[in-house]
Formats: structure tokens, C-alpha cells, sequence
């Protein structure tokens, strides 16, 4: 066995640092190993589609503490790393190398693996995804030589991605099967805002469009061949289709789940001294109507984790943060708060021709979730109307004249 840790954390993205952090805070004096399959110490992943794509922040500045922060906190780092198989009974977990490793309690940050294009030619050179530093670099030295890039996924990622780009003088075309942008996180009056404003910067949006093929010269993609026979002349293709929840060795191992590993209020598993957090956990919200999901951000990654590392520190307490998010595109800062699944009805508060507007979603008269574009004021008020479930009056919640705090 290479090391035993009282706590061993597998994946040292947003969520596994942040158990690290919390346990030291909360006084915990046992052993910490974080594990991760990435070579760097734990960075920041959100500006990898945003101002580090665009070079305009430097890998140093993405650390979520410098490296000599996890020695004096007496937090063993062992990078490089990629857990593939896990013995709850001997509470061992093994990597794809074959180094061995005990703990006392497991907290599986692994997060998820990033969906790569299927298609015929979809393994060509020059064909990427936007999950870690490798893959970027490889994208930023490729982006020297390229004009035309195309994005498939219209997505947060795919988007913020087309805004760089766009900045960056290439251009852009994105493809997304659905029949408008952001369909699986937002109403038609915001994918319509963003439609708007991605096509002023000169955006090719390809939307009900699907790739059939990517087809190459020498190895190296150079056209993106569409469903319905067009195609798009390429330099470089970026696929943001959403990720799968890295959780295959937890499953094997017997946890309950599916599209994610199921876990309780205490982010506890199935499995004895197992805990999951982040994006490839999945829990029961009453900001979801009770459902169970699964949600991709760094705010979960971090209440989750702080969730994780009180129970094991002995001060338990139940998961309940209100869920949000954020995507900056252009000088376009998008704020979600709460969750708008199972809406019924939205008001919009103010003009999106302002460029400054929210929309407010509603189930049954209960505000649960808003959008707010470059209404940081409606994000920070909007906040008390989804925590406590409130039902305003949806004339004055129309009203932007009137502070939404004044609704709670």
C-alpha cells in the first residue's frame, strides 16, 4: 500500500480542495490525502472557457491556494493520479496505475468526464473539449493557425467558448441540435436574448442541426459535415455537449445511483464512510420539487464539500443551499439563482433591448428560480424570494421599479 489517509479525497477539482480546506478550519488533525488525475494542484476550472482561453489570465492566477498552502496545512497532494477501483470492505482505492491507497473515510469528488463527439472523425486531431489546462493549451496553440473555428453545443460552455473566440478575431460556428441555445437551462426569452446578441458579433448559429461526421485531411479536422448534408469548412472544433458523472468505480463497488451516485441531506453514500459531492453526486432538493439531481457548478461543488467535511469532522448539518450559477459572454453577466425546473409560468422584469433585464420563474405562484442579465441587483434580492418560496404580486414583480426585496 503506497499511503493510508484518515481521509482520502479523490479528485482535487472545486469540491476536493474545498474538503481539505474545511477540515483544517474545523479542526480536524487527522491525515488528508487529496488525490487527483490531473499533474497541476488544484485549480480553478470556470475560467478555462472564459479569460484563460482568451489569455488573458494566467495559470497561476487559477490556483484555487498556492502550492505551498497544502504543505503547511499538512494536506498530502498526490497528483497524476486516476482512481479506478474501490474496495469499501477493505477501504482501500486503487489507480489505474496500480498504486494502492487506505482511508478512514472517502469523499468522492471525482466530478465527470467530459462527452467527446461519437461521430465518424470525431478522434481527429484538432477536434477538443473544455474540461482541463492540457486540453486548452492544446487549444490555444492551435487557435495561432486557425480562422474558422465550430463549436457543436450550444450550451454555457459552447457559448462562452464563441464569445472568446469571437473576441479573438475567429470565426465562429455553432452547432446545437436543439432547436434554440441554452434550451436545457433557460426559457425562450433568454436563448432568444443570447441568440440575438451572439449573432450582432457575427456568430454562425446552426441551430436543429446535428453532426453527421467530421471529415479530415493529413489527420487533422478540416470540415464538420451537418445531418441534413451542409457542412461547415474548419480549422478547429470544440465540442461542449454536456459531461458524464465520473462515477464508475463507486458503482462497481456497489453505491446506489445512475446519473450520478446517490446521496443523502450529508452528502453520505450507500456505502459505509463514503461520501460523494459535486458534480457527480446526485440529492434530493427542495429547490427541484423534492427530485433528485445532479447539478454541475462550483457553488454545489462547494457547499456540498462543506456539507461532506462537517459530518466527518462531527457537526453535521443538512445540505439546503439555493442553487446558482453564472456564464459572463461579451459584457453579458448571466446570474441564475435557484432552479427552474417544473416552472408553470415567467415574468419578465424589464427590457432585454436594455441589455440589463431578469426573468423570474414561477410553479404555482412561488418564485423558484431567476435569471438576471447585468441585474445584479435582482440576483442578490432574488435570492430571499426562492430560499423562502415566496408568491409576490406578478404585477410588481414585472415592475423593475419596484426592489424585489420589498416583494419578500
Amino acid at each position: 500500500m503506497d499511503a493510508h489517509f484518515d481521509v482520502a479525497i479523490i479528485g482535487a477539482g472545486h469540491g476536493g480542495a474545498q474538503v481539505a480546506i474545511q477540515l483544517r478550519q474545523l479542526g480536524f488533525a487527522g491525515t488528508i490525502g487529496l488525490i487527483g488525475a490531473e499533474p497541476e494542484p488544484p485549480y480553478e476550472r470556470p475560467p478555462l472557457s472564459k479569460d484563460y482561453l482568451a489569455g488573458e489570465k494566467a495559470f497561476e492566477r487559477m490556483l484555487i491556494r498556492p502550492e505551498s498552502f497544502w504543505a503547511e496545512r499538512d494536506v498530502s497532494l498526490v497528483p497524476g493520479t486516476r482512481i479506478a477501483m474501490v474496495d469499501a470492505e477493505a477501504k482501500t482505492v486503487t489507480s489505474e496505475g496500480g498504486r494502492s491507497f487506505g482511508y478512514g473515510a472517502l469523499v468522492w469528488a471525482a466530478g465527470g468526464t467530459p462527452r467527446r463527439l461519437a461521430c465518424a472523425g470525431g478522434d481527429l486531431a484538432g477536434v477538443h473539449v473544455l474540461r482541463c489546462r492540457a486540453e486548452v493549451d492544446l487549444i490555444r496553440a492551435e487557435l495561432e493557425d486557425a480562422r474558422h473555428v465550430s463549436v457543436i453545443g450550444g450550451g454555457y460552455i459552447g457559448l462562452e467558448a464563441a464569445a472568446v473566440l469571437t473576441k479573438l478575431g475567429k470565426k465562429v460556428s455553432v452547432v446545437e441540435a436543439l432547436d434554440r441555445v441554452l434550451a436545457r437551462v433557460a426559457a425562450p426569452e433568454i436563448s432568444q436574448f443570447y441568440e440575438a446578441e451572439h449573432r450582432a458579433h457575427g456568430v454562425e448559429l446552426l441551430l436543429g442541426r446535428s453532426v453527421d461526421r467530421i471529415e479530415g485531411e493529413s489527420c487533422r479536422a478540416r470540415r464538420v459535415v451537418l445531418n441534413d448534408v451542409g457542412e461547415i469548412e474548419t480549422d478547429l472544433v470544440i465540442a461542449g455537449i454536456g459531461i458524464d458523472p465520473a462515477a464508475g468505480p463507486l458503482l462497481a463497488a456497489g453505491a446506489e445511483g445512475g446519473n450520478g451516485i446517490h446521496v443523502d441531506a450529508h452528502c453520505r453514500t450507500s456505502l459505509p464512510d463514503i461520501y460523494a459531492i459535486g458534480d457527480c453526486a446526485a440529492q434530493e432538493s427542495r429547490f427541484a420539487g423534492g427530485a433528485r439531481v445532479r447539478l454541475e457548478s462550483v457553488q454545489n461543488a462547494h457547499d456540498s464539500a462543506s456539507t461532506a467535511a462537517r459530518a466527518i469532522a462531527g457537526l453535521a448539518e443538512p445540505h439546503d443551499a439555493v442553487p446558482w450559477f453564472w456564464s459572463n459572454q461579451y459584457d453579458l453577466r448571466l446570474q441564475t439563482v435557484g432552479l427552474s425546473l417544473g416552472h408553470d409560468r415567467t415574468v419578465l422584469r424589464g427590457r432585454p433591448e436594455d441589455r440589463s433585464f431578469s426573468l423570474v420563474y414561477l410553479r404555482e405562484g412561488r418564485v423558484i428560480a431567476l435569471d438576471c442579465v447585468n441585474a445584479v441587483r435582482d440576483y442578490a434580492q432574488g435570492r430571499r424570494l426562492v430560499q423562502e418560496g415566496y408568491s409576490p404580486d406578478p404585477a410588481k414583480l414585472a415592475d423593475p421599479a419596484v426592489p424585489l426585496k420589498e416583494l419578500s
